[in-house]
């Protein structure tokens, strides 16, 4: 699998080529945690948003599908006690519905083949009045954001989607998906994307 294969260089190259929306992006999602929260993270990968989750939330359950960054993850992330880690796919996570307080899914969402299955199991995994929050990298098209997806593309990774701004609202909206929008700024910017879950009685209206 391409992801144990990057686990171990994959904040190296984060860092050097993004680092200042890597560390951005954490902190916009954990302004969005509260402390009480249950908190589920698909696709943690190396725990550059966990750590940030951790420290504001009750429970994180941090999960990926590659056991390598997994393993980077709890490495990371040593210093939280509040951290379950689990083998997770983002399309079908197993959990029971309403099960959390906040759903997060940082940075996967433009590599999925079906990334609309993957936002509705999000949202099916969240409780009503709960968020769904989804960061994606974003292309703005500028030299920078090009050289970067070339860049991860020559080491096997696969942007099914090059999003802009404008086409990742239309994402949501063409699912009937009302969402709020943060965007950290850098060398390719992060759009991070805030549902909240519809109470019943809201759907019903």
């Amino acid at each position: 699998m391409i992801w144990d294969r990057l686990a171990g260089v994959y904040d190296i190259a984060e860092t050097v080529y993004n680092g200042k929306v890597y560390r951005e992006t954490g902190k916009i999602v954990a302004d969005e945690i509260e402390m009480d929260d249950a908190v589920l993270e698909c696709a943690c990968g190396t725990g550059s948003i966990t750590k940030f989750i951790a420290y504001r939330a009750s429970v994180v359950y941090a999960g990926d599908i590659s056991e390598k960054m997994l393993d980077r993850c709890r490495h990371n992330c040593k210093e939280c006690c509040n951290i379950r880690y689990r083998k997770i796919d983002i399309t079908d996570t197993h959990a029971r519905d309403d099960a959390f307080d906040k759903v997060v899914a940082g940075n996967v969402i433009h590599l999925l083949d079906d990334p609309q299955a993957a936002v509705r199991e999000l949202l099916r995994v969240c409780r009503p009045g709960g968020k769904v929050i989804i960061p994606t990298y974003i292309n703005v098209g500028r030299g920078a954001s090009k050289a970067v997806v070339s860049v991860v593309s020559r080491l096997g990774v696969d942007f099914r989607e090059s999003f802009t701004i404008e086409s990742y609202q239309k994402f949501f909206e063409d699912m009937g998906i009302e969402a709020t929008y943060r965007i950290a700024l850098g060398t390719m910017p992060c759009a991070v994307a805030v549902i909240e879950k519809k109470c019943d009685d809201d759907q019903s209206r």
